[in-house]
């Protein structure tokens, strides 16, 4: 660390001040919950010791929380969820800019245990929830995608918002990608005009096309119960969408298809490319929606993590975000996990000095799984011990 000078006098080193800016560790503990236990671990060694916690999320499931623990007003409505039915659903404000999570209105954890609906679940509540921000007074929406139980290319939210998707009869077309089979026209004049003028932000840590063998549906599909066939149903559904969506908006629905992003959250990106959305990576986004770079400037250790630090994480994660921007500032990170599955060389060249696994405490995977607090304690103590005394 550096010297600290105290009334013209060098005391050698300069008094530590933590920033933990973890995700999730998906199953277990919220990042709220990671950011709680790191700072009671560290503190058992320190009790003094400055922490400041800024929970992060890279636009995925845990978006809409990390902004409200940043300082966000979370407001919840009543949409429809991806079966049909109305859900809870909520969404962060501060001022004019809203942080909109899909996965809160079209997610795979609002599907009954065992139940998947990958040829018909709708991404309409989504459209819901945009609106309700819109309404909200919102003039900057920060769309976070990822976590859906949904591949219909963002038709149900765009219905939701005033498009209509009519089969050959005038009638429109059943929900989910799998209605897009019948789609013949398209018609988007009655789209919320608010859009026009708003500052839609698409967030995802994925760059994946609409279609294709790097697309929505080959890609993600059999994560959301979608079988080989099912898959092949969603691919040409959705890519007959993008020709459909052709012929009324001109070349750029095309174009829109092919753009990094438009494969998010089982192609909810194209629909919001469509809607006139910019992509950004999620965790460059939440970083600056959250204030980290504020954050950052005081710290001088940055404790980032997730539950498990894998290849995946490499690919536009929380974590690797976070190290990124930490280490063009010049700050040290090291990173707590539930499972460490990435070399010290590949953590170095993310960024990281050091992970620190639940599993270098406590090596029964079930007990990190069943209790993951207390062990995040004691892995707290260690990074205290080894960087902080």
């Amino acid at each position: 660390m550096a010297n600290a000078v105290v009334d013209g006098t060098d005391t050698g080193t300069a008094i530590p001040r933590v920033l933990i800016a973890a995700d999730k560790f998906k199953g277990t503990l919220t990042a709220v919950q990671v950011a709680e236990r790191v700072t009671a671990g560290l503190r058992r060694v320190l009790p003094d010791l400055e922490v400041e916690a800024l929970p992060v999320a890279d636009g995925g499931d845990g978006t809409v929380a990390a902004a409200v623990a940043a300082g966000f007003t979370r407001h919840e409505v009543r949409v429809t969820g991806p079966l049909g039915e109305p859900v809870t659903a909520a969404y962060a404000l501060r001022g004019d800019t809203a942080v909109v999570e899909m996965a809160e209105a079209s997610g795979l954890q609002l599907l009954p245990a065992g139940v998947f609906a990958p040829l018909t679940a709708s991404t309409y509540g989504s459209g819901e929830l945009l609106r309700a921000a819109l309404d909200a007074g919102a003039r900057t929406i920060v769309f976070g995608v990822g976590g859906s139980a949904t591949t219909d290319g963002g038709a149900g939210m765009l219905a939701a918002l005033g498009a209509r998707f009519l089969d050959a009869a005038g009638e429109p077309v059943g929900p989910g990608g799998g209605g897009l089979r019948d789609l013949v026209t398209a018609d988007l004049s009655d789209l919320d005009p608010r859009f026009a003028s708003l500052d839609l932000v698409l967030a995802s840590d994925v760059d994946n096309p609409l279609t294709g063998p790097k697309g929505a549906p080959a890609v993600y599909g059999p994560q959301k119960g979608a079988s080989p066939a099912d898959v092949a149903v969603l691919d040409a559904a959705l890519a007959h969408f993008a020709a459909v969506l052709e012929k009324s908006l001109g070349s750029r629905a095309a174009h829109h298809a092919l753009a990094p992003g438009a494969g998010a959250a089982g192609g909810i990106g194209y629909g919001a490319l469509v809607l006139g959305a910019r992509f950004r990576p999620g965790i460059e986004v939440m970083l600056d929606v959250l204030g980290f770079a504020r954050a950052l400037d005081k710290a001088t250790l940055v404790i980032t993590g997730e539950g498990s630090l894998d290849e995946q994480t490499l690919h536009g994660k929380a974590p690797a975000g976070v190290a990124a921007a930490a280490r063009a500032a010049g700050k040290e990170v090291v990173a707590v996990c539930g499972r460490l599955a990435l070399p010290p060389k590949a953590l170095g060249r993310a960024g990281i000095r050091r992970a620190y696994p639940l599993t270098e405490v406590e090596p029964d995977v079930a007990r990190c799984l069943a209790d993951p607090g207390p062990i995040l304690e004691r892995v707290a103590e260690g990074i205290a011990r080894d960087f902080l005394t």
